[in-house]
């Protein structure tokens, strides 16, 4: 079964139970677990029966080039490497949450991956007055702080050789225990799309990869996204354990991105 099927009839009970207030619905799920086409797939069929329907991904939130090599150099150089958080702009995304919360139109922010920086405002698509919904979809969305005594050992070869004393994900552990709660707190409903497993993730990311090969020479080798996913693997890890205890709803995906 594919998610949209489980998801649809649910967030329009959601919808109902909430009458005429503004909605954020969340998705949340490791790389390549369908977050955006299920957001795509949800927001058509959502609009098509007349709502007014808004989308934004945390993807959309990460602090400009300039900002990411400021904290390279202040902090730690892993901070240069959009991803983890501590790399998003977190007040930019509650500003144009807030406005929607209060019935006004807003500018909302866009990412260009290929250039690695913010596009400029005036290609932000803007949200009309009286949106209804917000679709809000992120890797990381609605993740919790981990313990401090968990942040010790390494998970991998990157967290070995390039923090080894722990500066960077440490500072990203901070980062999402302080700011990021309010973000997660505008949240109405959480849905969280659940990996079988954290070796499937770097799959599925050289499968999103690959495609972008064939237009792209800019886009990642695999050797590239085998480093790149570890940046993320800590707190996708910790979300697969943590996670399922708080989501609205859990969808358990197989290898194929099924729901099982």
């Amino acid at each position: 079964m594919n998610a949209i099927a489980v998801v649809e009839p649910l967030v329009r009970r959601w919808l109902a139970e909430r009458g005429e207030a503004f909605t954020v619905i969340g998705v949340a799920g490791s790389q390549g677990s369908g977050k955006s086409t299920l957001v795509r797939e949800l927001a058509k069929r959502l609009a098509a029966e007349g709502l007014k329907i808004a989308t934004l991904s945390l993807d959309d939130l990460y602090r400009t080039k300039a900002e990411r090599q400021s904290l390279a150099r202040e902090v730690h150089s892993l901070l240069v490497t959009r991803g983890v958080p501590g790399t998003h702009d977190v007040p930019l995304g509650l500003a144009a949450i807030d406005a929607l919360m209060c019935g006004e139109a807003a500018r909302l922010p866009r990412f260009d991956k290929g250039s690695d920086d913010r596009l400029p405002q005036s290609e932000w698509p803007l949200a009309e007055a009286g949106t209804q919904v917000l679709l809000l979809e992120g890797w990381c969305l609605g993740a919790a702080a981990q313990p401090e005594g968990a942040l010790a050992e390494p998970v991998n070869q990157l967290e070995q050789m390039e923090d080894a004393a722990g500066i960077w994900r440490d500072y990203a552990n901070s980062a999402l225990a302080r700011d990021y709660q309010a973000l997660w707190a505008r949240i109405d409903r959480l849905i969280f799309l659940a990996a079988p497993d954290w070796a499937v993730v770097g799959e599925w990311r050289d499968q999103q990869e690959a495609d972008l090969r064939q237009q792209s020479p800019s886009a990642m080798t695999p050797v590239e996204v085998a480093r790149f996913i570890q940046h993320y693997e800590r707190l996708t890890r910790w979300m697969l354990a943590e996670m399922p205890k708080r989501a609205d709803l859990t969808l358990r995906l197989d290898r194929q991105r099924q729901v099982i």
